[in-house]
């Protein structure tokens, strides 16, 4: 059976751990491929609200494998509080988790490096969660990260001082010191924790699920226009959130993929720095970010919010090879007679271009909008996708037309019921 993957197409928190949550019952594993902490997938059901951080989203479903590839990086500390709160809750969770020993580990230096990095650039900040994403990735690269696996060997210790030592020598670049003696024995409490899981070649049990037939949802985190390569650099995260991702997240070959699922909002939000063509600074904006919550479920931040792009929509599809849409939030713009949608960007030259310009260029793109009827009325009432609205119908349609795409998903309320079936 194939892997399908499911992937953010704006700049994150487009609602994924909804959908793979509701999609989850089809499948028989569900596979987080990349991001760590700094990713917040929300799932609300029986009228509880649930935050995952690095626990894929399946957890809740006894019967399916959640499955933390090779291709994350994970801080014990949060994992193991992560994995309380759902023990707290009932879920039993230790049968069915899987932790990857080639997942990157995040130190506690890690994080006050990232901090160190980010006041060093003054008023160009990334934005980052200061999660300590970033330095981790970067000593993987650098091939001197330290992984799961290696908390299983005797000299781990050693290996931990070592990695320090030469992140306490970056820091002293900037005339900062490390200062996280408080933080080690939390840490170190964590690490054992984290040696009583299932820690394991996840790619072996993947590719042998594959060749039982099994079915595999693969979850990324973030978005694709925060993607390392070709995001908003540098307001970008530090891994590959788009589809190809999932390959090199999780030890699969591409011949396995078949469906990509592309998630996107029915409008648009940033979290942190960057280019935003179609942000809003008005009253607009704040009812947009009101009505939709749009506050951070890592850091608690007000989320940016603009109307949808659809250049950057078109990019993103065409990256991924999105085969169905699924359009999230389309309740919170029920109180709008009229909405935009950006179908173009207008250049400094005056030319007027469908495609997404070199992120150098955004900052001096102008959208061009067109506007288009709102169904002013409350959708988190309707059950049934035939119900919806006459206007929202048209935009659904509309959007179609311009994506290239089905629609195959409309959701109309953070509840897994409130996910209405085209």
């Amino acid at each position: 059976m194939p892997v399908d993957v499911l992937v953010g197409l704006q700049w994150g928190d487009e609602g994924k751990g909804k959908i793979v949550d509701v999609l989850a019952p089809t499948y028989d594993a569900v596979a987080r491929f990349q991001g760590g902490p700094n990713a917040g997938h929300t799932l609300t059901f029986d009228g509880i609200k649930h935050v995952l951080h690095q626990v894929p989203s399946g957890i809740f479903h006894p019967h399916i494998l959640n499955i933390v590839g090779n291709g994350v990086v994970l801080d014990p500390i949060v994992f193991r509080a992560e994995l309380q709160k759902l023990t707290d809750r009932g879920v039993d969770w230790a049968k069915n988790l899987y932790i990857s020993k080639k997942a990157q580990l995040i130190l506690p230096s890690h994080r006050t490096l990232d901090r160190i990095n980010e006041e060093a650039r003054g008023g160009s900040k990334i934005g980052s969660t200061l999660k300590g994403i970033g330095p981790t990735y970067s000593d993987k690269i650098g091939r001197v990260g330290l992984r799961v696996g290696h908390i299983l060997l005797p000299d781990f210790e050693a290996r931990y001082k070592e990695a320090v030592a030469q992140h306490a020598s970056l820091a002293s670049h900037y005339n900062k010191e490390l200062e996280i003696e408080e933080l080690e024995a939390d840490f170190f409490s964590a690490v054992d924790f984290l040696r009583t899981l299932q820690l394991i070649d996840t790619e072996y049990l993947l590719n042998d699920l594959l060749t039982q037939g099994k079915r595999i949802l693969a979850e990324g985190a973030q978005g694709s226009l925060l993607d390392i390569d070709f995001g908003s650099y540098p307001y970008v995260t530090s891994s590959s959130t788009i589809a190809a991702g999932a390959c090199t997240g999780l030890g699969i070959a591409p011949r396995h993929i078949d469906k990509v699922y592309g998630i996107t909002k029915a409008y648009c939000t940033r979290v942190g720095s960057g280019p935003f063509p179609t942000e809003l600074h008005d009253e607009v904006g704040e009812q947009i970010r009101q009505a939709g919550r749009e506050f951070g479920s890592t850091t608690g931040r007000p989320r940016r919010t603009g109307w949808i792009d659809l250049p950057a929509l078109r990019y993103a599809i065409m990256l991924n090879g999105v085969t169905e849409l699924h359009l999230m939030k389309a309740d919170v713009l029920d109180a709008f007679t009229e909405i935009q949608a950006c179908t173009h960007y207008r250049t400094a030259t005056g030319e007027s271009t469908p495609q997404l310009p070199d992120p150098g260029e955004l900052t001096t793109i102008t959208p061009e909008y067109r506007t288009l009827p709102g169904w002013n009325s409350d959708l988190t009432i309707i059950t049934d996708a035939a119900k919806l609205p006459a206007n929202l119908k048209a935009y659904l349609d509309f959007l179609e037309q311009e994506l290239q795409v089905p629609i195959s998903i409309v959701s109309v309320g953070p509840d897994r019921v409130s996910t209405l079936h085209r």
